[in-house]
């Protein structure tokens, strides 16, 4: 016969399994992980060509406000190893691809003012060692120029 006496009680049976906070936090933990992963993995040369070819856009916008400001034509053409902003002191702009395996192509130089209106432009980047994979950094006209992934430029 059971007593009341201190220690004399059967410990409650506690529940098995995890509670849902727990996996949550675990799952959690996990997507985090997989991401770092995903990141770590990461193409460098796709990575170094992105970064090229949003770098040539905000060279294209700075060239065109200059052209803007000074009142005179400004051209963009690419060259061995670089590229060239005809109409700005050599000063102006860098004129060099931080990444040297960088290629560009367009189909004519690419205009950038004094008009507030242009024609349509683009031109097409890719990385050396990676051909296939191109960018494309093309402005309407009136809107800024974006980078999106497209088809090669001109002939």
């Amino acid at each position: 016969m059971p007593t009341s006496a201190a220690g004399n009680r059967r410990p409650a049976p506690r529940p098995h399994g995890f509670t849902l906070l727990e996996l949550l936090v675990v799952i959690a933990i996990i997507a985090v992980a997989t991401a770092g992963v995903s990141l770590a993995l990461r193409d460098s040369a796709q990575a170094r060509l992105e970064r090229e070819a949003e770098r040539l856009a905000v060279l294209f916008e700075s060239a065109r406000a200059q052209s803007r400001a000074l009142g005179v034509p400004v051209r963009w053409m690419p060259r061995a190893g670089g590229f060239v902003f005809d109409g700005l002191p050599d000063s102006a702009l860098p004129q060099q691809w931080l990444d040297a395996a960088t290629l560009a192509r367009s189909a004519a130089p690419i205009l950038l003012g004094p008009e507030p209106m242009l024609p349509a432009q683009a031109v097409s980047l890719w990385h050396a060692t990676q051909p296939a994979q191109q960018l494309r950094v093309a402005s309407d006209g009136l809107h800024p120029f974006r980078v999106s992934q497209g088809p090669e430029v001109g002939p």
